[in-house]
């Protein structure tokens, strides 16, 4: 049975749930059983090749260390299985998994549990809710192998929790600014003011000062070790919406896929707070959940994921493609599908970069959120991801102030948000305004904005602005590679020059592009970074999955 301290009454069941003879008969096959000792360890944190066990006999205790000592997370007895989502996405344990009573298990290779998630539909429900809840509830209460000790006036403080929340992985976060005992823990690592944030990972075995993304993403394995000498079916990066719909896809349909992800699964799309006018989610969903279940197919279907990693350039010459990562590797694959995204355009304001992540932010979920409790708070945009934001903010702030450049939303803003807008009078709407300086110390302070209408500039004391306005694509890695629009967005389809005015064909085959095939056969663009694509979530779901049926034909060709 779980812990009584793991979850709440009602998931409990569910999270940890007691396999009936049947269903362990039909895992047999896959497995083989063994007998288990007193004390017997059969896996620990930071194990990376953790088999999957169905307990037959006897009684397992699940231990997590933490900077204060072990912790019960849960205890196993016949019928229950162990793991979570590191089973499927195969990083690092995160637990202790030993033998309090001896016993037999059934033990099964990370490649067994994928091959029965994948053909039998009952128990890959079973084992995937359970997995997820266990996550959850890892991820709810903060117990993991890392921890931050952090400051809510760090700018590198935020994009560290940023980093680790929105890859959902489960870890303890300690405020220096509030927690009595934070200097205590800075004297026991020896540690200064200067030294924060300050990452204890895995478990105190190493600690990083200040670190960057790419080090804690090594230091948690989520960087991953993809085998360079491996030729794959298709490589996708960018892991937003239109990315993670074609790894699904892609993967389900038996191909084999790499993700490669530069910050975090979602995209734009994974800092939304809540999207509503999504099909099949009557009361809306936050972006960030989306991304969770999105990635747990993936993985389910056998996707590798790669995640703080960036392509640096496409070797397009010869095929199969190449493609040259930061660090200087190079991973090929007979077909490239590119979901890159784009990233909000920051405001052409003096000092911008001073107050990023100490003031101004580019994304609005929970963790903003807690950072302006009861304040007033300013959102620059018109589109839908803004007014998301701005309805989102309106629920703990004292006021929002959305600053459009348009005199209106109609243009822009599904008419169910600008109703919502409207009608909160928490929410003020300024039209034909921008902000026109932003001030402060060592934080945003003091905003002052623009009424392009009467000319006139105003004061306020708002410290916290959240910039969601038009995006721009990072495609500069591809220039003198693919056919791009005069603003950087990928040429796909018709909408590619055949010709460039010499009489030379810069399609290179006799048959014309597919839907989404780039100026480079067997190379796609989906999503946002796509030339004439519709900004929404679901056209960019339908892009990634429909990229795999001409990924299917370019490989035929071949």
């Amino acid at each position: 049975m779980a812990s009584s301290t793991f979850g709440s009454e009602e998931s409990r069941p569910r999270a940890f749930p007691v396999l009936s003879a049947e269903q362990i008969e039909r895992i047999r096959p896959l497995g083989e059983v063994r007998a288990t000792e007193v004390g017997e360890e059969l896996f620990r944190p930071g194990d990376t090749t953790v088999p999957f066990f169905v307990l037959l006999g006897g009684r397992m205790e699940i231990w997590q260390p933490g900077l204060d000592g072990q912790r019960q997370v849960a205890v196993h007895t016949a019928g229950e299985f162990t793991g979570e989502m590191t089973m499927i996405s195969g990083q690092r344990c995160l637990v202790t998994g030993r033998m309090t009573e001896a016993g037999e298990v059934l033990q099964l290779s990370g490649e067994s549990l994928r091959a029965l998630v994948a053909r039998d539909a009952e128990l890959s429900e079973i084992l995937m809710r359970a997995f997820l809840l266990r996550r959850v509830e890892l991820v709810r209460q903060g117990w993991g192998t890392l921890t931050v000790l952090g400051s809510q006036h760090s700018s590198r403080t935020l994009e560290i929790r940023e980093f680790l929340t929105r890859n959902g992985y489960p870890h303890t976060y300690i405020d220096l600014d509030r927690d009595a005992t934070s200097q205590a823990l800075l004297d026991r690592f020896a540690l200064t003011a200067a030294d924060v944030p300050v990452v204890v990972c895995n478990a105190g075995q190493q600690i990083f000062r200040r670190p960057s993304i790419k080090e804690l993403a090594a230091c948690l394995g989520l960087s991953g070790n993809a085998d360079g000498r491996k030729l794959r079916d298709v490589i996708v990066v960018g892991a937003g919406p239109a990315g993670l719909a074609a790894a699904v896809y892609a993967a389900s349909e038996g191909l084999s896929v790499l993700v490669i992800e530069t910050l975090a699964p979602g995209g734009q799309a994974g800092s939304s707070s809540r999207i509503e006018n999504y099909l099949g989610f009557p009361t809306g969903v936050s972006g960030q959940d989306l991304a969770g279940r999105a990635v747990s197919q993936a993985l389910k279907f056998g996707t590798q994921m790669m995640v703080a990693r960036s392509v640096e350039a496409l070797e397009c010459a010869r095929h199969p493609y190449e493609l040259r990562l930061d660090g200087g590797e190079t991973l090929a694959a007979r077909a490239v599908v590119i979901a890159t995204g784009a990233q909000y355009n920051k405001l052409p304001l003096e000092g911008l970069e001073r107050f990023e992540g100490n003031g101004i932010y580019y994304g609005a979920t929970q963790m903003e959120a807690q950072l302006c409790l009861g304040e007033e708070v300013a959102v620059v945009g018109g589109g839908n991801s803004a007014g998301q934001a701005a309805a989102f903010l309106a629920q703990t702030t004292r006021k929002v102030h959305m600053l459009v450049r348009s005199s209106g939303l109609a243009a822009t803003m599904s008419r169910y948000l600008i109703e919502r807008l409207e009608q909160n009078p928490k929410v003020g709407i300024h039209y034909q305004t921008e902000v026109a300086a932003v001030e402060g110390e060592q934080r945003l302070e003091r905003l002052q904005w623009l009424n392009k209408a009467t000319g006139e500039t105003s004061e306020h004391a708002i410290r916290h602005l959240f910039v969601m306005t038009g995006a721009s694509p990072g495609t500069a890695w591809l220039h003198g590679c693919l056919a791009l629009d005069p603003k950087g967005f990928i040429l796909t389809g018709r909408d590619l020059p055949l010709h460039d005015g010499t009489g030379s064909a810069h399609w290179p085959l006799e048959r014309a592009p597919e839907l989404l095939e780039t100026s480079l056969p067997g190379v796609f663009a989906v999503g946002d970074v796509r030339a004439a694509n519709v900004k929404r979530v679901a056209s960019a779901v339908g892009e990634g999955a429909i990229s795999i049926y001409f990924v299917h034909r370019w490989l035929a060709e071949g």
